[in-house]
This record gives structure tokens, sequence and C-alpha cells, in this order.
């Protein structure tokens, strides 16, 4: 295989200008490009891309920050799978590699820096980030350094890091409105880990749409689970048990969903007979289940198709000047926005003014109802503070309810 020296030889022309030609600069004629370009091919030349990447400042690569941990149950959700589909598949699409970066080794957590300096190592063009505990030190310093940053489900923000999430407000005010079409009127949730974004945004959905239709949310009708299975069940359990039992449920994740229906089962409540269940994620086992799972469906691959878009877009933003290190402004006003987007989940979504912001919101996949004030924002920076940073506008993928027959008309 031929090098970038053999073939200046070949075609008689300097270093120079095969690297311009190859690279499309416009100086060199189109008869000289045409030269070199069959010279490459006959040769069987391939650009090397370390230099490739030294000359244009990118290596085409992005960094994946996913702890899987296998120990970990929560790194064994399918949907966290399907959404890494997603992300590679939309990486693929635009040219870039994914690099995966260990999280679950403790070597790679010995300074707050420790991800910044390997990111910056390996010369990548961004990362993404799922998963993780976006709280952690080396996380927060990552994102709040000025690299670009996007993570799916985590509320991070930074001068070049923002979020991809689903519409989690709108479906979940979706699938109550559904259910109340069908005649329902009491209507429990079992939500996820309140400390989580999609949960929270579920909650505040669930309950806005029950004050919109007329009806009490009730505290003993709202139950807090994990996610997984064995907590949906033992939510279900104890509803099972009300002297008032809802005639509808509606639980903020498929696989609780699938506990939720082992325990009315074992309960000798049918479904959807005698109580009704819509779930939310549509993971492939919410067809599989007897009665099938009506669901809120996500869209994975619009997920991470949204999640590289934003990415590339933050990479061709260049950091704002700044008058003190990046890293410490930075991290201070990103912890404070991710801070205000959970603790102040319920009033952004309920119609709280959006500031002005860097990066506008757009929808991928599957369309559905919009709600703007479903959207959260981050908080806006202080007047003094705009010309020492970005801001971005966490982007929100559409959702869609998927009925089966989990569900029926209240008789």
């Amino acid at each position: 295989m031929a090098g970038i020296r053999e073939l200046a030889r070949e075609c008689g022309v300097s270093v120079a200008t095969v690297s311009r030609a190859l690279n499309g600069h416009p100086e060199v004629s189109e008869t000289t490009r045409r030269q070199i370009q069959e010279a490459a091919t006959r040769l069987g030349y391939r650009p090397s891309q370390s230099a490739r990447a030294l000359v244009r400042g990118r290596t085409d690569t992005v960094g994946l920050l996913w702890d899987t941990g296998y120990e970990v149950t929560g790194r064994r959700h399918p949907f966290l799978l399907a959404l890494l589909v997603g992300v590679k598949r939309a990486l693929s699409a635009s040219g870039r590699h994914m690099l995966l970066l260990n999280v679950d080794d403790n070597r790679h957590r010995s300074s707050d820096r420790a991800f910044l300096d390997i990111a910056l190592q390996h010369q990548l063009d961004g990362v993404v980030m799922m998963g993780v505990d976006e709280q952690h030190p080396t996380m927060r310093t990552l994102y709040g350094s000025g690299f670009p940053c996007v993570a799916l489900d985590l509320p991070v923000q930074g001068p070049r890091a923002t979020y991809v999430t689903s519409d989690n407000y709108t479906g979940a005010a979706e699938a109550v409105r559904y259910l109340y079409s069908l005649g329902h009127r009491d209507i429990a949730t079992i939500t996820g880990p309140v400390d989580s974004l999609p949960a929270a945004q579920r909650l505040v959905g669930y309950e806005d749409a029950m004050r919109e239709l007329g009806m009490t949310s009730r505290p003993e009708y709202v139950e807090t689970g994990d996610f997984f299975v064995d907590s949906g069940y033992a939510c279900a359990a104890r509803l099972a048990l009300l002297p008032e039992r809802p005639t509808a449920v509606f639980v903020a994740g498929d696989e609780m969903a699938v506990g939720a229906m082992h325990a009315f089962e074992d309960a000798r409540i049918s479904i959807p007979g005698d109580i009704a269940i819509v779930g939310f994620d549509d993971i492939e086992a919410a067809s599989l289940v007897r009665p099938a799972l009506t669901t809120v469906a996500q869209d994975p691959i619009a997920l991470g198709a949204a999640a590289v878009e934003v990415l590339l877009t933050l990479v061709d933003t260049p950091l704002p000047s700044v008058t003190q290190p990046v890293e410490a402004q930075a991290q201070g006003q990103a912890q404070a926005s991710v801070d205000a987007d959970v603790d102040g989940a319920s009033d952004a979504m309920r119609g709280a003014e959006s500031a002005p912001v860097a990066l506008a919101t757009a929808s991928a996949g599957a369309s559905t109802t919009s709600h703007a004030s479903a959207k959260l924002k981050p908080q806006a920076p202080q007047p003094q503070q705009q010309s020492r940073s970005l801001l971005f506008a966490p982007r929100t993928v559409p959702t869609r309810l998927v009925e089966r027959q989990s569900c029926a008309v209240r008789r």
C-alpha cells in the first residue's frame, strides 16, 4: 500500500498538492485532482486517519459514557440497550465512530478531571452520556468544561452541553386522557424514582391531566417504583388491597407494568375487565404479555438520531471567550440549571416562560400532540453572563400511544 510520498512521486507533484487535492481544496485544478485520485486508486493509497485528524482538528470519533457494570440492574434495562442501537446507527450514518469509555472502573475516577482528560487524550469530537450518575464530580467536570456533551434522559447543562429526552409529560397526560375516554375516573399511577428526570416529568403529566379532567389524584393512588419488574409487582399488590381500588393504572415504565400485571393476576383481578393498565416505553415484552400491554411508545432510534444531531451542533459551536476558568464558572452554572430542571420540574412543565436559548428545540420521530410547556428549559444566564457562556435547550422527541388489549371501556 502506497503512502502519500509515493503517491506524490507517482504524480510528479508535491506532498502538499496531494493533500490539498484529496481534501477538496479549490486551488488544485480539476485535471490535477483527477490525476491524483486515479493514482491513489491504482496504488491503493489510504490516507492516515491520525494525520487527517491532526490537520482537521477532528477524529470523527465520539465517546460513549455508559456504565456497563453488569451487576447494576439498571444497566440491563431493555430501553437503554435500544437507545445504544439508536446512537450507534446515527453515528454510523454521519460517518463517525464510537468509542466506549470505561465508567465502572474505579481507576478512571481517580480525579475529578478523569473523563475530561480521557476525552482530550483520545481527541474525541464529543461525548454521549447515558445510564451514568450525572452528579458525580467526574461527570460534572466533563460537561461543565465546555467539551461538547449530550446526555440521554440526564438533565445536564453546560457551555456546550445539553440533553435529549422523550416528551414524557405529554405521553403521560395522553395516557390519562385515554383512560378517561374509556370511562375510568379512579386512575392510579406507579411512577419511577422521582429523582429521575423521565419519572418526574411523567408524574407531573399524570397529575396535571387528572386535574385538567376534574379527577382527584389521591395520595394512596400514587405508588413509587424503580422502573423494574419487582417494584411494579410490589406497588400493584398494595393497590390491589385498597378498600376503594382504582379501575385503571398508568405505569411509568413497561417493565413495572409487566410486574403489575402479574400482581393483579395473583390477586385474581382481571385485566382489562377489573382494571386497565397503560405502560410507557413500548419495550418488546409489551406486545408479548397477555393481554398485550397498551403503552406510550418512545422512539429509541429517533432519540439516538436527535442526540447525535445535537452533539454535532455542539461540536461545530465555538466555545465562547471567558474571563475566568471555564470549568469553575461552567460547573456552577451547569449545576444550578440541573437542580432547577429536577427540583423545579413541575413549574417548568406547567407553562413557565422559557428563557432565550442558543439552540432551538426540534422534534424527531413519531408524531403526537405537542405540549410546549412540557419541555424543560435551562435557567437563563444573567445578562452579564451571556457573553461568557452558551446554554443549549434540551431536545424533546415525541411519543405516541399504542393501543393493545390491556385496556377496555369501563362498564
